[in-house]
């Protein structure tokens, strides 16, 4: 049988192949035809949103505009917190590659030595919003920038932009009263309206610069522009101008803020004076001050270490926060709270043989002129500012009697409208020391309030307000430092924050404020040195606190004492007495004797404001020269 032979070509099979490879080849294109045109539908119609914003920020870029800061101007217009032009170095670290080498160039560049070295890139680190600048340095020097635009083109995401800077033409004697601004920090980026501080480095950080924050501030603005490939602007597409913030105009006099800090003189002590029928606060000084400009631009670590370690505390705001033993200031009201709870009349007669007695008691509680004043009644008592007449009211009237009266004049209590960091000092009670230190209180603790001392804590702006309100025989205002905020006056009186003193018979103010014009102008007042050539009616208490208790037979003697160990040298005054235009109350730490120490810088600021320069002849400055010891406790 003979063998069939295979054909050389099989067309037939051939065509099968072909077909079969050609129809899965189709499928594949058609397969992958339909995966890139879903992919081009995702990128085109589903992501389109997403896709356009991408686009448009790489050549559209919005960058925020911040407000200008409000300015900040005395009662009479004057300025005492300006901006000033300056310029910045930011850099978005998002726009940097290496922020490591970039910050190697730019300190190469600027030539910074290693302290501002180490708080450039703690700056650098501090975190900030995606796209935000973080501000590296402030206030650069012409030379600086020059060389930063030099360099430009090896610096990208770095870049100096203008911006207003805060500053303060009189730093030292408004410092307490202004606070200052400085750079934002972490912990306040986390809680700041991001919006509204896009593009704003500073904030308020005390004082008014901080109580007044929101209105100072103002509102952000935005522009959008167009950018290139190296994210330099071309042109400005649209703007949101920002809104300024608004200005603030204070209740303080500067003429008078510069006198009451040249009086202090280099010491440490607090003058604060009101207005009483409108509470405006005329002058508050808290000495030794501080540049609060160095604070602006950010302060080096050795100045700020040092004036933390300064023993007379430049950074603490006495005004507002020192705490200080009341004194023989107390009296005044004391005498109030005596009449009021019928304990006293004001021509009862009190034998002073030089020191007081509890019943059944052998300790001797000493007046400060150790014979005595003899007979004392109650006009006699303030103008001699007799302890045993004040012990005897203290015993009658109980701890809790002249707590309670105490109150109603703004002690122990914060009442200031918009005075930053204000405190309540203390005002002692039964009620108050079982709570604090679990003890019962003493008779003897009684006597020591009686006369300012002990427990009684109170603040230079508690005193000038009380001091105000005693002035308007009872009627409470409210003491605040703005005036007015923009165009938007801050109207007095401030009432209803607390009720009004008031006294069974009108007549014990008159009965009081006799005996404080004797303190004054009397033959036998503790302050009368200062009365030589007044020439209005001044009503004044002076007051001595101690700093340390001294055994019942222990002498006082400042000369044996080192010099933060001696006394506080107090006075109170307001004036004129029928109608009174200021109330002042003077604090000198270690001093001495109010009435020598702290009574001439009260005279002297009555005169620069009530006198014209005309008469003012500047008597009581003289006076404060004087060594007059005349007072005790």
């Amino acid at each position: 049988m003979r063998k069939r032979r295979d054909p050389i070509k099989d067309t037939a099979r051939e065509v099968r192949v072909f077909r079969a490879r050609s129809l899965l080849a189709a499928l594949l294109v058609l397969l992958m035809a339909g995966g890139l045109g879903a992919r081009l539908f995702y990128l085109q119609v589903v992501e389109h949103d997403v896709f356009t914003t991408r686009s448009e920020k790489n050549r559209v870029r919005v960058e925020p505009l911040p407000p200008t800061r409000g300015l900040i101007y005395d009662r009479q217009g004057e300025l005492v917190a300006e901006n000033r032009p300056t310029y910045n170095l930011t850099i978005v670290r998002e726009r940097v590659q290496d922020i490591d080498a970039t910050l190697d160039r730019l300190v190469d560049i600027l030539g910074l030595d290693e302290t501002q070295v180490e708080a450039f890139r703690k700056r650098s680190r501090q975190r900030q919003r995606p796209y935000q600048p973080a501000l590296l340095m402030s206030d650069l020097s012409e030379r600086q920038i020059a060389r930063l635009a030099v360099n430009r083109y090896r610096l990208p995401g770095v870049e100096v932009e203008a911006q207003w800077l805060r500053h303060y033409p009189s730093p030292k004697i408004m410092a307490h009263v202004l606070g200052y601004v400085g750079r934002i920090n972490e912990q306040e980026l986390a809680s700041l309206d991001s919006g509204n501080y896009a593009g704003t480095h500073y904030i308020g950080k005390t004082g008014i610069e901080k109580q007044y924050e929101e209105a100072l501030h103002g509102k952000a603005g935005l522009r959008k522009v167009e950018t290139n490939a190296r994210g330099r602007v071309l042109r400005e597409l649209e703007r949101t101008p920002p809104e300024p913030g608004k200005d603030l105009t204070l209740t303080i006099d500067t003429r008078l803020q510069q006198m009451a800090y040249d009086l202090l003189d280099g010491r440490r002590g607090s003058i604060v004076a009101i207005q009483p029928q409108t509470g405006d606060i005329l002058a508050m000084v808290s000495a030794p001050g501080f540049d609060s400009n160095e604070f602006v631009t950010g302060i080096s670590y050795k100045d700020y270490q040092s004036l933390q370690e300064d023993l007379d505390l430049p950074l603490f705001n006495r005004a507002v926060r020192g705490h200080y033993p009341i004194g023989s200031t107390i009296k005044p009201f004391e005498a109030l709270a005596a009449l009021q709870n019928d304990v006293v009349t004001p021509q009862e007669v009190i034998y002073d043989p030089g020191y007081y007695k509890l019943p059944n008691d052998s300790r001797h509680y000493r007046n400060w002129l150790r014979w005595g004043h003899g007979r004392v009644d109650l006009e006699r008592a303030l103008a001699v500012s007799n302890n045993t007449y004040f012990y005897t009211m203290a015993h009658r009237l109980g701890i809790d009697a002249l707590s309670s009266f105490m109150y109603k004049f703004g002690f122990g209590e914060v009442t200031s409208l918009d005075v930053q960091g204000a405190s309540s000092g203390t005002v002692p009670s039964r009620e108050w020391k079982r709570e604090k230190y679990g003890q019962v209180w003493y008779p003897g603790e009684t006597l020591s309030a009686g006369i300012g001392q002990g427990y009684w804590m109170v603040t230079p702006l508690q005193l000038a307000t009380a001091e105000a309100t005693l002035a308007n025989r009872g009627d409470w205002v409210r003491p605040h430092l703005a005036k007015r905020v923009g165009e938007t006056s801050v109207e007095p009186p401030f009432k209803n924050t607390k009720p009004d003193v008031k006294l069974d018979k009108d007549v014990w103010w008159d009965d009081v404020f006799n005996g404080m014009e004797k303190v004054v102008s009397g033959r036998e007042g503790t302050a009368r040195h200062i009365g030589k050539g007044l020439k209005y009616d001044m009503a004044g208490k002076s007051g001595t606190a101690q700093v340390f208790s001294l055994g019942q037979n222990q002498k006082y003697d400042a000369d044996e004492l080192k010099e933060r160990l001696r006394d506080h040298a107090l006075f109170t005054a307001f004036a004129p007495v029928d109608d009174p235009q200021i109330a002042i109350a003077v604090i000198v730490e270690n001093a001495g004797g109010g009435s020598s120490h702290a009574a001439g810088l009260a005279r002297a600021l009555a005169d620069e404001w009530l006198l014209s320069d005309d008469e003012n002849t500047h008597q009581a400055e003289e006076l404060i020269k004087e060594d007059v010891e005349v007072e005790g406790t």
